[in-house]
């Protein structure tokens, strides 16, 4: 598992406990991940990046031999795995919110986050990435409205909070997300 080590001190430095970051795909949780675990101090981990690690192949590959049944199988064990560890940023696969089993541990086992983007900003952004298995269709875009239409309210669902990506650079985007999780810990707290 990938660590991250400590940075300077954020304004959140101290936020108690995980967050889990949501999302579709390109909505940039590995990126927001791993700055936001270096700003806090906190390890950063990557489901799909377990998932390899654990079976030696890339998820299209999973996808591949597998299925994408049999590859959410494995992305609900990392999750159970990963949710257990303390004081983690955790960026989650698109598709880990399908299963209730996983909005539910994501839920009781720390703070989510939803980064929502837009369907023309996430097809920006991976349009050319051909390691997105939902996307090697004959209509891509089409298929990523499609995916977009039925997980945001399942993402909505889960969220603590939801913070729109856009095209702010991700300094920006981390210390809105920061800026956003004290004042959560505020809430929390009165």
């Amino acid at each position: 598992m990938e660590q991250v080590e400590s940075a300077e001190h954020g304004a959140t430095r101290g936020f108690p406990g995980n967050i889990f970051l949501v999302g579709m795909m390109g909505a940039g949780k590995t990126s927001v991940g791993r700055l936001l675990a270096k700003r806090l101090g906190k390890s950063f981990q990557d489901s799909d990046h377990l998932i390899e690690a654990q079976t030696g192949v890339r998820i299209a590959t999973i996808f591949e031999l597998e299925g994408e049944e049999g590859f959410r199988a494995r992305e609900s064990a990392a999750l159970a795995q990963l949710c257990t560890l303390p004081d983690v940023v955790l960026a989650t696969g698109g598709g880990a919110i399908l299963r209730e089993c996983n909005r539910e541990v994501l839920h009781a086992h720390g703070t989510v986050v939803y980064l929502r983007a837009g369907v023309n900003d996430l097809w920006a952004r991976t349009r050319q990435d051909r390691n997105r298995p939902l996307l090697q269709t004959a209509d891509p875009l089409g298929r990523l409205t499609e995916l977009h239409t039925m997980r945001d309210p399942l993402y909505e669902q889960t969220a603590h909070l939801v913070i729109d990506t856009g095209s702010q650079t991700l300094k920006t985007l981390v210390a809105r997300l920061e800026e956003r999780l004290l004042q959560l810990a505020e809430q929390q707290a009165a």
